[in-house]
């Protein structure tokens, strides 16, 4: 489990969920805020849909789940394979940070995820 900061000072927290496939976010009083799903493929790990409830909205909740999951992914030494526009658009953003976490999804990736990712 990895904390972040909102941004109104509050501390959150970001963790693996194995029942959900996902990185979830939650709020200061442990309350499920978002998650992040993935699906993992050989040495990859393709995120394809980050959604935050509407009630969390304007806090940078969203940020904070992106950075845990991709940080944590990393660590693991697994690719992170951004489908998610959110997953993208951080990682392009803060490419500098990231370079060699991350590539860009080959049409196998995008055409497996439509299948059911393995599921």
């Amino acid at each position: 489990m990895a904390q972040y900061t909102d941004k109104n000072g509050t501390a959150v927290t970001v963790d693996h969920d194995d029942a959900l496939t996902a990185f979830v976010v939650r709020d200061e009083h442990g309350e499920y805020a978002g998650k992040s799903e993935f699906r993992d493929r050989d040495d990859a790990r393709i995120f394809f849909h980050t959604e935050v409830d509407d009630r969390f909205g304007g806090r940078g909740l969203g940020t904070a789940l992106v950075r845990g999951a991709v940080e944590a992914t990393r660590a693991e030494g697994i690719t992170v394979v951004p489908i998610c526009p959110m997953v993208k658009a951080f990682l392009e953003k803060n490419d500098d940070e990231f370079t060699g976490a991350w590539r860009r999804p080959s049409p196998d990736d995008l055409a497996w995820i439509r299948g059911g990712g393995g599921n």
